[in-house]
This record gives C-alpha cells, structure tokens and sequence, in this order.
C-alpha cells in the first residue's frame, strides 16, 4: 500500500493529513457521517507512505506494555472541578503544563460550524474553552495541522488519535517534544445523530454555549445537556438528561450508530494504550457517594508517572487498575444487526430523531419476544415485518 486511497471507515484521526509532506490528504466525512481521509490530488502524491506508515487503523496495535500504576484524582479548584466532566484532572494536567511552556492541543465546540474541532491553546483563557467531554468525533484538521513538531505540545484526544499520533512523533523522532493523553473511550457515534439531535431543540436554533456532561444534578446523573442557543425570538436555554430520556444519549450508550471502527477494529480498551496518560470517570463503588466528579489517572510511561509527580493543587491517591477501570467498557460495542438500516434513516431528512429512538425500542422489544420464543424461527419469520415498520 503506497497511500491510504483506500482506506474507508477507518478511525478518522487525520494523522495521515498531518503527515503528508505534499498535503494533498483531507478529512471529510463519509455518507455514515464519521471522518475519513481523502487524497485530493492523486497526481501529486510521492509514493512516500508516510500516511500510512502512520496509520494506527492500517498497522498492528501499538501500546504501551506496562501494567500500570493508578490514581484517584481530582482538582482542589472548585470552579474546575464543577466545569469538568469528571474530577477536572484532564484540564489541570493542560493548565499546569501550559506554565512548564508547552500548548496545548484539544477539542472545543466550534459554534459557528456546530462540530466539536481539536485547536491549540497558547494560554488558560484559551484552555476553558475545553472543559468538559464532547462526545462525538473531533475534526482534527486545523488544530494538528497547527502544531510544530520541534516545540512542546501536550496533545489529547481518543486512544486511536493518539495512537496514530505517536507513530507519528516516532516517524520523525519528536517523541521527546510531546505528552500524549487519551480517555477511555465509549466509541464515537454518527454526525448525522448529533445533526438530527441538534433539530429537535429548533429547526433554526444555534447552540452558542453547551456543556455536554453537566452536573446540575450531581456527578452520576450527569449524561446531561445543559446548552443555550439563539432562537427566532432571541435566546434560551435548555436542559436534557439521559434519566428523563434524552434522545442523544439514548441512541449513543445503546451503541447503534458508533462509527464502523469502534465495533471491528478498535484495540484501545482498559489498559490498552499509546498514551503517556490515560483519564476518565472513576465509576464504580468507591466513589458511588461523590457527586462532584472524581477522575482516573493511569500514567503508561514514565513521562506519564513523572507529570503525576510534579501536579499541584490536586487530591492523588493510589489506587488498583481494577478500580480505575470499574465501569469501563472491556471489549468492543456490537455492531447491531440492522446497523445499516439505521443508518440509511439517520441519513433520511425527512426521519426524526423520536422516529428513529421509536424504532430502536421496538426493535430491541421484538428481539427480546424472539430471544425467549419457544419456536423463535417461526416467531421471527411472523415479526420481521413488524420489526421493519
């Protein structure tokens, strides 16, 4: 393989974007609504394979092999702490290593293109704007292609963008220069969910400010939206959470849209990891009470274990890698069987979102009739039709 022409349905991390020295690759995205990449002028390209030497989705898994060390972490700054999905030690590991003179590469919410992007940040100010989780597929674009591989970057995204990042960094012999930090990651679902999603607050309105994991009702109630946007008579505010049905949510923790990658060909769960750093929710019964947010911290490297060292102003406590991980997902999300069709409806303009989640509660109801049918082919064959209305 020369080039990634015909890499589809991969991770859609951009890397290879980044490191084509002709910069002839785009990411775009697919009918599905994930990003690829796209070589824009064939006629150009050197046949180096830098992009795909690269590529994390195209090469064998490439992880840090080290059982590691973990942590309970969270930031002593209240404002932080609230702002933050979890316990904030993400963006204080960003803000504390702006001041050892390293940016900062994450996501934000671009509100004119209403998609989350990763940007550089230069200082704190700019920082906040990426506080909190994003749970969607980040266009990388602008914000790697900023990045000068001789200065210092903390770079942050999903396991399978730091992945491909490190095989980049390691092509051109820059690890030094970089602290990569990924999250345990659930899967990234479909733009077009989040397009149909974005409707159903107004078929005109425009987020202007959103916080995709808000704690208004404490820390484990928070698969919630708290946003405002503008409307045809000027501005509001809305708030909708997974526990009074959400239809965001609903639809995404029930895996039917994640991006074909996140099924087949993801090799970052639990403790596999490129990282320097991993964080995420610190689920599960030691912190069931804490309503504030705590987060796991599981540095992989010994650049990692030396960043946990030197953070102030934050609570660190040692604790097992089981513990960190309780909750997490370990092993892939399943593709369900009618993946296509679902697609093909979120594609449908004319197909709500409430459609859409009506459809899948039935579908999962009828499944569940068949599943415990004393004759389920013959129950099968008397519901299919049913199941396709």
């Amino acid at each position: 393989m020369i080039n990634i022409a015909d890499i589809h349905d991969c991770f859609g991390c951009g890397v290879c974007a980044k490191a084509c020295p002709k910069q002839i690759i785009a990411l775009k995205l697919n009918k599905n609504g994930f990003y690829e990449p796209r070589i824009e002028s064939a006629d150009q390209c050197i046949k180096c394979s830098i992009c795909v030497e690269v590529c994390a989705f195209a090469a064998d898994s490439q992880v840090i092999d080290l059982k590691p060390t973990s942590y309970a972490a969270w930031s002593l700054n209240d404002d932080i702490r609230k702002n933050s999905s979890s316990g904030g030690i993400a963006f204080e590991i960003g803000r504390q290593m702006l001041q050892q003179g390293f940016k900062i590469c994450v996501v934000r919410y671009n509100y004119a293109k209403q998609i989350p992007e990763h940007y550089i940040a230069r200082n704190e100010e700019e920082l906040a704007a990426s506080a909190g989780s994003k749970y969607l597929q980040s266009d990388t674009t602008d914000g790697f292609a900023g990045i000068d591989i001789h200065d210092k970057y903390v770079v942050r995204g999903t396991p399978c963008q730091i992945a491909s990042f490190r095989r980049y960094i390691r092509r051109f012999r820059v690890e030094s220069n970089f602290i990569l930090v990924d999250f345990f990651c659930h899967g990234v679902p479909s733009m077009l969910l989040w397009q149909k999603y974005l409707r159903t607050i107004g078929e005109n309105a425009k987020l202007t400010d959103i916080k995709w994991r808000s704690k208004r009702r404490g820390w484990h109630d928070s698969w919630a939206m708290d946003y405002t946007y503008s409307a045809s008579d000027g501005i509001a505010k809305g708030f909708s959470a997974l526990s009074d049905g959400d239809l965001f949510y609903k639809i995404f923790l029930k895996d039917m849209c994640l991006g074909s990658a996140c099924y087949k060909q993801c090799k970052y769960k639990l403790d596999n990891s490129a990282a320097d750093l991993r964080v995420g929710d610190l689920w599960g019964s030691r912190y069931q009470h804490d309503e504030q947010g705590v987060s796991a911290l599981i540095p992989f490297t010994e650049r990692g274990q030396n960043i946990v060292e030197i953070l102030q102003g934050c609570h660190i406590s040692e604790i097992s890698f089981e513990t960190a991980a309780e909750g997490q997902m370990r092993e892939n999300a399943r593709q369900p069987g009618n993946y296509d069709h679902i697609m093909s409806l979120l594609r449908n303009p004319k197909i709500s979102l409430r459609q859409i989640e009506r459809y899948v509660t039935r579908r999962e109801q009828l499944t569940r009739i068949v599943n415990h049918a004393r004759h389920p082919t013959a129950t099968m064959r008397k519901l299919i039709k049913r199941i396709a209305k």
